[in-house]
């Protein structure tokens, strides 16, 4: 007689049994309560307006349907995919240079007090400088064929949120963990390896969560501004100035979508880097 063994009880043979079952029933309410209330408010918005522009006869040069952003979504798949392609990619160098330069800022910031208490007005300036005005001046640096431009205003877009939380981070130690790390002498690089960076990890995430989306905003608004043509922001200007606004429409609803991408992977990362929070808060 063959018999059936749960795969949870035969790893764990303490477990109770039917403990998987429930775990399966308890991720998928969670999943509903999660994912119903978003999706029942965006299907009831979409079809109110809808409604209002079908009912209200509004001129597509003001407000296109949803049905016929979505036929031109379905016609220009193949070019939002490719400029959407372009435009991730420039996000992303940028996300990650801009990520890794705020990370070493703090850490200096939070070791050296001079640092601390320069570097906190010159983040916040450079989060005040305005891309309408810094993405024609750095086109102008750089040649038009370039994707430097784009990527050097994502990195300064991205710094400043990174730069904060990371440097909240690293000055919130644990006094119980400083005066062990104090009675085993330990040095300045050993106490942040050990201490700083792991409980600092989560204020990095929360950083890199807000700037995933400001690096796809930053990398389509710049492409506003001259440069290679071959983005979202691009296409969407070319599609407004040929009064194609369903079309245009369908490439704002491109860049949405990609940065909902970028903002889902920040967070499977941070999930994957501090598995000890899913844990405290299933």
């Amino acid at each position: 007689m063959t018999v059936t063994v749960d795969p949870a009880v035969a790893a764990d043979p303490t477990a109770p049994v039917g403990g998987r079952a429930r775990r399966s029933r308890r991720t998928a309410k969670g999943l509903i309560e999660a994912l119903g209330p978003p999706i029942v408010v965006a299907a009831a918005g979409i079809t109110a307006w809808e409604l209002t522009v079908t009912l209200g006869r509004v001129a597509p040069y003001v407000l296109p349907a949803p049905s016929a952003i979505a036929e031109q979504f379905r016609l220009s798949f193949g070019t939002i995919v490719t400029t959407g392609t372009a435009s991730g990619t420039n996000a992303l160098a940028g996300l990650v240079l801009g990520t890794v330069v705020a990370l070493l800022a703090a850490m200096a910031a939070s070791r050296f007090r001079f640092l601390g208490e320069v570097s906190v007005p010159v983040a916040a300036a450079l989060n005040a400088l305005p891309i309408i005005a810094l993405a024609p001046i750095l086109n102008n640096m750089f040649s038009a064929t370039s994707n430097i431009p784009r990527r050097l205003v994502v990195a300064i877009v991205v710094f400043f949120p990174v730069f904060i939380t990371t440097l909240r981070g690293l000055r919130e130690v644990d006094p119980v963990h400083r005066d062990l790390m104090d009675s085993y002498a330990a040095g300045g690089w050993t106490f942040s390896r050990l201490v700083r960076l792991p409980g600092a990890l989560p204020f990095v995430f929360t950083g890199i969560r807000q700037a995933s989306s400001l690096a796809v905003i930053a990398a389509v608004v710049s492409e506003y501004f001259g440069g290679l043509q071959d983005g979202l922001g691009s296409r969407i200007t070319s599609a407004a100035a040929n009064t194609a606004y369903p079309r245009a429409w369908a490439f704002v609803a491109g860049a949405c979508v990609l940065g909902l991408l970028f903002y889902l992977i920040a967070l499977v990362l941070e999930r994957l880097a501090t598995p000890w929070r899913s844990r405290g808060s299933s």
